[in-house]
């Protein structure tokens, strides 16, 4: 299936491979043009509508019942598109914001939190989709489904969850006109207990990104 027929007419609109590949698709032409830069003062709000609706298909898929390839053994889609061109357009753009801290499994007990890179997470994010959409686009509707279902559980999921969980924290910390804690200095190859997070986190006053990153500051009604 080419680009050209990705959204043919004769294709039903209410079809739930052609609405999970439409959301998808719009996530990554989204996400690219914000990486761009040309908007800076809006990434971060745009970014959040993103990948909240990213999720809504996710979690579609999510409740799908398990969604069986048609051929046993996954066809080859040819070797992944470099993403660290993506990654690092957004490293630069999200510069002040871009380290958060994660949990990587809210169940598991008494477990860390670790210093992650939301320019990370949305290139990861964006390979694992692109390659579901090579299948799409390649005719392979089962196995692109099968895919993208197969992946939300194992990795894009969890990390669009917790980078919609970072752009969130960040737009509130801004528009109710809290500090902000930034993680200074960390990286995401550090083995970090949560001490040594609170501990050397640096103190940015939400004032100082809340302009170049487009989130108006304001207190909250009263």
């Amino acid at each position: 299936m080419s680009d050209a027929t990705l959204h043919s007419i004769t294709q039903d609109p209410d079809d739930f491979a052609v609405q999970i590949a439409d959301s998808i698709e719009s996530f990554i032409v989204a996400t690219t043009e914000v990486a761009k830069g040309d908007e800076p003062d809006s990434a971060v709000p745009f970014l959040l509508l993103e990948v909240s609706q990213l999720l809504l298909a996710g979690g579609r898929l999510g409740a799908h019942a398990d969604i069986v390839p048609e051929e046993r053994y996954e066809p080859d889609t040819g070797p992944d598109l470099d993403v660290d061109e993506l990654r690092m357009r957004f490293a630069v753009l999200l510069e002040p914001v871009d380290v958060f801290s994660e949990v990587f499994d809210p169940y598991e007990p008494r477990k860390a939190p670790v210093p992650a890179r939301i320019s990370d997470n949305l290139a990861d994010i964006v390979t694992d989709l692109r390659h579901g959409l090579a299948h799409y686009r390649a005719g392979r509707t089962s196995e692109a489904l099968w895919w993208w279902q197969f992946s939300y559980f194992s990795n894009w999921g969890p990390t669009a969850s917790a980078t919609l969980r970072a752009l969130q924290s960040l737009v509130a910390h801004v528009r109710l006109d809290q500090p902000l804690a930034a993680l200074d200095g960390l990286d995401t190859d550090e083995d970090l207990t949560e001490d040594d997070l609170a501990e050397e986190a640096g103190r940015v006053m939400a004032e100082e990104i809340a302009g170049p990153l487009g989130l108006g500051l304001g207190g909250p009604k009263g």
